[in-house]
């Protein structure tokens, strides 16, 4: 079987197309640096804790000074969480376009008469804010933004997943997920469902392949090509 009929063959098998959003559908730190975000939010915990500011200044990841921010206490976890998801919602704005072929795919999933929902580590708000600004949102039924306050159930938990599914009244394993991580890959497997992974990156398509993605891609557009086959 050729790889286009691969994928063919996984998107035919699905109901549900289960979009990653950072990667598939938009670059969200493109125009605001997430190290310049993971600064500011580093900033606001050290006001409140010095030494938890010291540990969230050397990293340039903003979940990561989330994740730290949620250890040192929950109202300090709240009003970083509350800090994070203001300044996506800014980041998408400035982003720019979606995702060469994420448009395309996002309608030719909808026209092919699959369910299409977003499942991210980010938040449900960014997502909305960044469908409604490039005029997407009506090819999306659901939204499972990062669980607040509950970051265990992030991805690669297959929680997102999960939840999505039952949003859309169908079993998570006649979902399909396109995502651009491992931690994708994982949390398809762990809940039952296919996964493509997006290679936007070359080094990925080995990690993909290694970590069983039932298939990989290297463009959005293939998404779309391969839903208007079937």
């Amino acid at each position: 079987m050729t790889h286009a009929d691969q994928l063919i063959e996984t998107l035919a098998n699905a109901r549900v197309v289960l979009f990653g959003f950072d990667g598939p559908v938009c670059d969200v730190f493109a125009g605001l640096p997430a190290p310049e975000v993971a600064r500011e939010l580093s900033a606001l915990l050290s006001a409140q804790d010095e030494a938890a500011g010291v540990k969230a200044a050397q990293t340039g990841d903003p979940i990561e000074v989330l994740h730290i921010a949620h250890e040192t206490g929950t109202e300090l976890g709240q009003r970083v969480e509350q800090a994070l998801t203001a300044a996506e919602v800014r980041a998408v704005t400035v982003a720019g376009q979606p995702t060469p072929g994420a448009a395309e795919a996002l309608r030719a999933a909808r026209a092919a008469g699959r369910g299409v929902a977003v499942v991210s580590n980010t938040s449900a708000e960014c997502v909305r804010a960044f469908l409604e600004l490039h005029g997407l949102q009506q090819y999306v039924t659901e939204i499972v933004g990062r669980p607040s306050e509950q970051l265990h159930l992030m991805k690669p938990n297959p929680f997102p997943l999960i939840t999505a599914a039952e949003q859309m009244h169908i079993d998570v394993t006649s979902c399909v997920l396109i995502g651009d991580s491992l931690i994708d890959v994982q949390a398809a497997h762990a809940a039952g469902a296919t996964v493509i992974g997006y290679a936007d990156k070359s080094h990925k398509a080995d990690l993909f392949s290694e970590a069983q993605a039932d298939v990989v891609i290297e463009h959005m557009q293939d998404i779309a090509d391969a839903l208007t086959t079937t």
